[in-house]
């Protein structure tokens, strides 16, 4: 296995499919498109490949904040559903947490939702803990 960051165009079409996985009231066209537009704003996409398949992608962003210190946050992160349980999620994080180290980044941040049990008991598992209640409000 390894994890790739993701630089091109083609690359973001590549892995398109596999996040819409996650996200799937998006065309593929319409998440490449907003994948694309996020990177411009500092987004970042890295995906873990084997023998020529996409196993798992991710979109991250790094940053400071008071009540954090120096963070990175993963806003989205999936494992393709025909390859879960290959080890690929769990290399994911161990990167993640490779690249907060190298970079002097104190804290990963993610946010999943209520529903999504078995992501729950993979992210404990690797070590991240509930810590807070996220509040959202529609406008």
């Amino acid at each position: 296995m390894e994890v790739i960051l993701a630089t091109t165009n083609e690359e973001i079409i590549e892995i398109a499919p596999i996040m819409q996985q996650l996200r799937p009231k998006y065309t593929l066209e319409k998440i490449s498109d907003l994948l694309n537009q996020q990177c411009k704003a500092g987004y970042k996409l890295v995906y873990v490949k084997e023998d020529n398949n996409i196993l798992c992608v991710a979109g991250f962003v790094t940053g400071h904040k008071l009540g954090w210190g120096a963070y990175l946050y993963i806003d989205d992160l999936v494992t393709d559903e025909a390859l879960r349980s290959t080890g690929a999620g769990q290399y994911l994080i161990e990167w993640f947490k490779d690249y907060a180290h190298i970079n002097q980044i104190e804290q990963i941040h993610l946010d999943s939702g209520v529903h999504r049990y078995g992501a729950h008991k993979f992210y404990l598992k690797e070590d991240f803990v509930i810590s807070s209640h996220h509040f959202v409000c529609q406008c």
